[in-house]
């Protein structure tokens, strides 16, 4: 990592991070660098930095073995695009034209990613002069949303058409499904039907207030965005939280990892036919949600964490209560393992269903949970064991086989492992205060936060502006990479084997369309 010759950036963890300005040569090179080093693209975003005198300016993260990498590329209307190299960056740097009005150089793509027609296409609204109050119609001007989708032809292919609207209460999202028969020749997924001007809304937002939008971009994944945007405001602010805050924190991310798995286990199981899965998977994340309420004040954890800490300490009747529950829980999801993994019907819809190869997973950068289950061995619990995860040993699930079935082992190995490693935390949680204050923050100060959700890595990038409020923040979902890897599994497969394999994925659309 040290070859790039960026300053060192400092993070409240144990991740080693650098950040740099680079001309557009140095941009492309060192995304090559990256590649070459096995490195993987986290996100890109872009800024307006007019009112500085700046132009605009383009931004990517990075990760490597070695850490964090953070580059900056001043432009004025165009940049180099990425996509070549890492294909995840297709939809970022069309994201980056809609809202900032700045183009990938050469684009292949120039189709609106999250504009869906709710703006003029003269209109970016991460311009610092856009009109956050203007009235923003569906279609404006008469401007029809005809999104052009890719066609393929033959004899006997035709197409179907699902969403965005769902029979279920899941969130929009259309997919175009090409098909010959049953059989999946290729799917192609349009996203941002919730967008909903969350970055936007950040800017001239107080420091210490934007935890609360930060823990409400993904729902199920509010701990794991309100830790790395605490992160981010602790790196800017340069304070470092009390150690039982960290354990707190910790003890919150591993419980949201429980309650999602234990969820989407029930939602899998049914989805192959077996509705007495959902039923125990049910009753058991909703006692886990209850508990969750007890001590902290919200079923999914909501406003528990922020910058300097935590809103509440965990008392002694909540702690019995927590590790009684350990016990339990962790006694009937061995019993539901065995039978998920007994059960014929269930593994003959499992097993090589919806198949996502290492070569494939590696190239497309497929991340978190569904990235171990295709041979990617990356959890930041292991590679950059922050406090307290430097003292937990964390022990990754990983799988090669790339498929429904073994998304589903990893789901339930880190489910007994997350009930380990919180047996431990409140074995060990130290005494002593569990929040402190943040200083006031100069503006022009960086911060980056960067934490391994049940779902993925989520990251934080964030930029302070002047008293004390928020210039720019950007929040990455792992779900952006994850997203297009899913057009790949679901190829050769039967059309109604989709619902199983989306949701043994279970990728944010909120998350994704911010």
């Amino acid at each position: 990592m040290t070859q790039f010759d960026f300053p060192t950036y400092s993070l409240p963890s144990a991740v080693p991070a650098w950040h740099g300005t680079v001309s557009a040569r140095q941009w492309r090179e060192t995304a090559q660098g990256v590649l070459d080093q096995g490195g993987r693209l986290i996100a890109m975003w872009g800024d307006d930095q007019r009112s500085r005198g700046q132009g605009f300016a383009v931004h990517a993260a990075f990760t490597m073995r070695a850490g964090l990498l953070w580059i900056t590329l001043p432009v004025q209307s165009v940049f180099p695009g990425l996509g070549d190299l890492f294909p995840a960056a297709e939809r970022m740097q069309r994201t980056v034209f809609d809202m900032l009005g700045v183009a990938e150089e050469g684009a292949r793509d120039t189709r609106p990613w999250l504009r869906h027609a709710a703006w003029p296409a003269d209109v970016f609204p991460l311009r610092k002069d856009f009109a956050t109050l203007h009235p923003s119609p569906i279609t404006h001007h008469g401007e029809a949303d005809d999104y052009p989708f890719v066609r393929v032809e033959g004899e006997g292919v035709h197409e179907i058409p699902v969403g965005p609207v769902h029979a279920g209460i899941i969130e929009p999202g259309h997919f175009r499904f090409s098909v010959l028969g049953e059989r999946v020749l290729r799917l192609e997924e349009r996203l941002g039907y919730t967008h909903k001007g969350i970055e936007k809304r950040f800017e001239q937002m107080p420091l210490q207030e934007g935890v609360r939008l930060a823990s409400r971009v993904s729902g199920d994944s509010t701990v794991a965005y309100a830790w790395a945007y605490s992160m981010a405001a602790e790196a800017a602010a340069e304070v470092t939280v009390p150690a039982r805050a960290a354990w707190l924190r910790a003890l919150c991310l591993e419980r949201e990892r429980v309650a999602n798995h234990l969820g989407d286990l029930g939602f899998i199981g049914n989805d192959a036919g077996l509705a007495f899965g959902l039923a125990q998977f049910s009753r058991l994340k909703e006692d886990w949600l209850r508990t969750n309420m007890a001590a902290f004040g919200h079923r999914y954890l909501m406003d528990a964490i922020i910058p300097g800490g935590m809103v509440r300490d965990l008392d002694r009747v909540h702690w019995s209560r927590m590790a009684l529950e350990i016990q339990t829980v962790e006694q009937d999801v061995a019993r539901l393992k065995a039978i998920y993994e007994d059960h014929s019907g269930l593994q003959d819809r499992f097993i090589n269903c919806g198949k996502v190869a290492p070569e494939l997973a590696a190239r497309m950068g497929l991340t978190g949970l569904a990235g171990r289950a295709s041979g990617q061995s990356w959890d930041l619990r292991v590679q950059f064991a922050a406090a307290p995860y430097d003292e937990l040993d964390v022990r990754m699930a990983t799988h090669r086989n790339g498929d429904v079935a073994a998304r589903v082992i990893v789901r339930f190995e880190e489910i007994l492992e997350s009930l380990r490693l919180l047996r431990t935390i409140l074995d060990k949680l130290p005494d002593g205060p569990h929040c402190v204050a943040l200083p006031a923050v100069p503006e022009g100060r960086r911060g980056a936060g960067w934490v391994e959700g049940w779902r993925g890595e989520v990251l934080i990038a964030l930029e302070t502006g002047a008293q004390g409020r928020i210039a720019r923040c950007h929040p990455h979902d792992p779900s952006w990479q994850n997203w297009p890897v899913l057009e790949h599994a679901v190829i050769g497969n039967i059309v109604p084997d989709f619902p199983l394999i989306n949701k043994s994925f279970n990728l944010s659309y909120s998350g994704h369309d911010l």
